[in-house]
């Protein structure tokens, strides 16, 4: 099985080096940078499977790298942050970040949480990850007035026009879509497309909910205070 080739961009030196030797211990390719500007040259000549960007990086700040990115590809991004502000993190996730990591980090957890996104990601791309069952398929197009679902062929279309979405919006557009009308709670689907056993941060899930409401419409997902989202059939 190939290797899962690692964009890494920070500038503190102890955690760069810390954190390629601990990712490459365990079986990754890490391609390390120090600032942003580096990081952009880094990832166009490389074209890595997933990136780690600090948000507090020199020359081209992480969330700007991350849009830069975002708009030439749709590699998973993970963002770090030294905070847990919500200002960092909604603005990562705004760029197009897949997910977020508060530092100090465990490495276990920074490597369970970048194999979480890659499994995502692979499903989302039709991809096939080893050790998994492969994901339900609904089978055929889904239409919901103006907007149509691929499950199959992993594609969306909107009043006849394509529709790009990231791997993890496409992933929460197949989990309404299995099930129209009926209200999925913010942990179920941190649990279903971001593959958390654990509690995680539900900003996560709103970010994104908007994100996708903006490219399928924003009256296509509908909120139910108190409970979570659904999809209007």
């Amino acid at each position: 099985m190939a290797e899962t080739h690692v964009l890494f961009v920070e500038d503190d030196d102890v955690i760069r080096e810390a954190t390629q030797l601990a990712l490459e211990r365990d079986g990754f390719v890490v391609t390390a940078m120090p600032d942003g500007l580096s990081g952009l040259a880094a990832f166009r000549a490389d074209r890595p499977d997933i990136a780690l960007l600090d948000v507090m990086v020199p020359g081209l700040d992480g969330v700007s790298l991350c849009r830069r990115i975002r708009d030439e590809s749709t590699v998973p991004v993970i963002m770090l942050s030294a905070r847990a502000d919500s200002i960092d993190v909604v603005l990562g996730l705004e760029a197009g970040a897949d997910d977020y990591v508060t530092k100090p980090f465990d490495g276990a957890v920074l490597v369970a949480r970048i194999r979480a996104v890659l499994r995502r990601f692979g499903h989302a791309t039709g991809g096939q990850t080893i050790g998994e069952p492969e994901p339900q398929q609904v089978g055929g197009v889904l239409v919901f007035g103006d907007l149509e679902v691929d499950t199959e062929g992993m594609a969306v279309h909107r009043a006849g026009e394509q529709v790009a979405l990231t791997p993890t919006e496409m992933r929460l557009l197949l989990e309404f879509s299995a099930a129209p009308g009926t209200v999925l709670s913010r942990d179920k689907l941190l649990e279903r497309v971001w593959d958390y056993g654990w509690g995680g941060d539900t900003r996560v899930v709103d970010v994104h909910v908007q994100r996708l409401r903006t490219k399928i419409g924003q009256d296509r997902i509908e909120t139910v205070r108190g409970f979570g989202y659904k999809l209007r059939p």
